[in-house]
């Protein structure tokens, strides 16, 4: 079953978003930030709670490894693509996560401190070389 929930989320949802880091933020807003749990109503509906949340538990992780197994060309050519579909200014929207750090939000509870740290450090180097072109 679990699988199947799985598959039913790959394949309805999470596919059709362009960018991993897209990926990452959606996963990231489906989780309670009071309790932890992911929820996604239709998800939950097809299968139940239980699984919906182990699906999207799964599929945030996996999708939070293909980043970190990216290169940093690739990581900021996804960037780049998940930042053109933002309707804020780029440069508003750069300056405002080096401030208040929302992408800590799509980092899966299930990540070990070492993924954590390199995820934030590689993405805060992306941040600031983009902020500096944005300026230069």
């Amino acid at each position: 079953m679990m699988k199947l929930a799985s598959e039913d989320l790959w394949r309805r949802t999470v596919s059709q978003i362009p960018s991993i880091y897209g990926r990452l933020v959606y996963l990231g807003r489906l989780r309670n930030t009071d309790t932890g749990r992911y929820e996604h109503h239709g998800l939950a509906a097809m299968f139940d709670e239980a699984l919906a949340d182990s699906a999207l538990r799964e599929s945030h992780l996996s999708s939070f490894r293909d980043w970190l197994n990216s290169d940093l060309e690739q990581q900021r050519a996804d960037l780049e693509l998940y930042l053109s579909e933002q309707p804020t200014s780029r440069r508003t929207l750069l300056e405002t996560w080096l401030r208040l750090a929302p992408y800590r939000a799509t980092i899966p509870a299930g990540a070990s401190p070492a993924d954590r740290d390199l995820f934030l450090g590689e993405f805060e180097a992306l941040l600031r070389i983009l902020l500096n072109e944005t300026r230069g």
